[in-house]
């Protein structure tokens, strides 16, 4: 992308000015070599949201920013229902409540190196991991209803977790406003058996090692030590998710013109967030948050068993569950008025600072552990929220490395096998399904994660506490 579209605010902010029929300005992350290695429809679609009605004060995209459907992957904005404001499907994309959660092992990497290929092959065992993976629990109607109300919470009270944990996640587990009823009977049918899987894609469950202290004190509070090793868990609301994106974009593009919105892209169809539509849409993408929290609930529960198994005595502890994918309403300030928005994520974590309410209270004055994903064979970070976030892009962060390249064009580059030999040869074991996944997720197909990360903390976004490395990754 050419940087002379944008005006350079700082050495990793810039902006576009409104043109055409944009509304508030466009707001990009970025250093020089990231703004020039993104490709140029970022550029496009961020400006074709920034036309949105209702939209508050800019539409911001993040340092790993790259194209996606409607909204850029990266992208965030907040709308006001009280002027208009609509909800957006494709602002919150395909995967809802994507998200990572990360726990405590107590254990050292130097304790699992003589038991690593074992620990890798019983996780792979006991984590159903793939395109079309299931798992051992099948829900009925009624139970299916009962998770998509209850979250995470449903799942401690079906024995996969405690209490405890449910501090530790997004919306303390169980995400207000869902409806059932808005969900599909085909989006509940293709759920019926993938709770507790990851999924395939860029999913995954990643043992890490703690290999760099950045913020000693936020480090000591999040009980984060170097040599320590972590599971970090990455991914979503899987098929469920998926069909409520698929089936709520069609209907938002053919009600558009009804509600008087023209559609610069139809990817980015939306509803005003006072219409029956979008209120539909919100009770069903709700619901889906609560899908997401549950599976990622589930597989933590999994994950716990193995260890017990192989690692008697140990108790893995969360850290923090924190999603990328969504639309929540929250409270802003903005022009030194307190507001309600609707702040659409997607592929952008939230990265509330010190004092937010939201938090648990052991941690609302130091702020919100913020969980970056890396690429299989690359560093993932810890960050914290900051408050001179609060005044960025609606406290939020990026999520990972961003992708730079398709996943067929990864394919005709590497190999899944070769891919496997290489990074077990740097002690990073990877076990899954699809060799041809592996090779679609290559690291070399994604940004450089620490530029991304960089950037972030540079921006003021979120600031970063530790480095993580992988060791063994169970990869859809």
């Amino acid at each position: 992308m050419n940087p002379a579209q944008f005006k350079q605010v700082s050495e990793v902010e810039w902006r576009v000015a409104p043109f055409g029929k944009m509304r508030v300005p466009a707001v990009i992350y970025a250093d020089q070599a990231l703004i020039r290695d993104m490709d140029d429809k970022v550029f496009e679609q961020l400006t074709n949201v920034a036309t949105l009605p209702g939209i508050v004060q800019a539409a911001y995209a993040m340092p790993d920013a790259h194209w996606g459907y409607g909204f850029p992957i990266g992208g965030v904005a907040a709308f006001d229902a009280e002027e208009g404001g609509v909800v957006s499907a494709g602002g919150v994309g395909f995967d809802i409540s994507c998200g990572v959660r990360t726990l405590h092992t107590g254990l050292t990497a130097a304790e699992i190196a003589p038991l690593k290929q074992r620990l890798a092959d019983r996780l792979f065992a006991h984590v159903p991991a793939g395109l079309g993976s299931t798992g051992q629990l099948r829900l009925n109607v009624s139970e299916m209803d009962a998770m998509l109300r209850g979250g995470a919470r449903w799942a401690v009270e079906h024995g996969y977790g405690s209490e405890a944990d449910l501090d530790r996640i997004e919306e303390h587990g169980c995400m207000a406003g869902a409806e059932p009823g808005q969900v599909s009977d085909q989006a509940k049918r293709r759920q019926r058996d993938e709770i507790g899987t990851l999924g395939s894609g860029n999913h995954y469950l990643e043992l890490q090692e703690i290999v760099e202290i950045y913020d000693s004190k936020a480090a000591d509070r999040f009980r984060l030590r170097p040599g320590e090793v972590v599971v970090s868990i990455h991914c979503g609301s899987r098929g469920l998710g998926h069909q409520i994106g698929t089936e709520f974009l069609r209907q938002m593009v053919i009600a558009a013109p009804g509600y008087g919105i023209e559609l610069p892209d139809r990817e980015l169809a939306c509803a005003p967030i006072k219409s029956s539509l979008g209120q539909s849409y919100l009770g069903a993408m709700r619901a889906a948050i609560n899908c997401a929290l549950a599976n990622r609930q589930v597989i933590t529960h999994l994950t716990r068993e193995v260890f017990a198994d192989v690692f008697p005595g140990t108790h893995l502890s969360l850290i923090y569950d924190v999603s990328h994918n969504t639309c929540k309403q929250e409270t802003h300030t903005v022009d030194g008025r307190s507001r309600r928005l609707y702040v659409h994520r997607k592929g952008a974590t939230r990265a509330f600072g010190p004092g937010h309410p939201a938090l648990p209270g052991d941690l609302r004055d130091i702020g919100q552990p913020v969980l970056i994903g890396g690429s299989m064979g690359t560093a993932s970070y810890i960050l914290i929220g900051t408050e001179a976030g609060t005044t960025r892009a609606f406290s939020s962060a990026c999520h990972g490395a961003g992708r730079s390249m398709s996943r067929h064009q990864a394919t005709r580059q590497w190999h899944g096998r070769t891919l496997v030999d290489e990074l077990a040869s740097r002690g990073i074991l990877i076990r899954s399904p699809s060799l041809r996944g592996v090779a679609e997720e290559a690291p070399g197909a994604y940004k450089d994660v620490s530029a991304v990360v960089d950037v972030a903390d540079r921006a003021g976004l979120a600031h970063k506490v530790a480095k993580l490395s992988p060791l063994v990754c169970i990869k859809g």
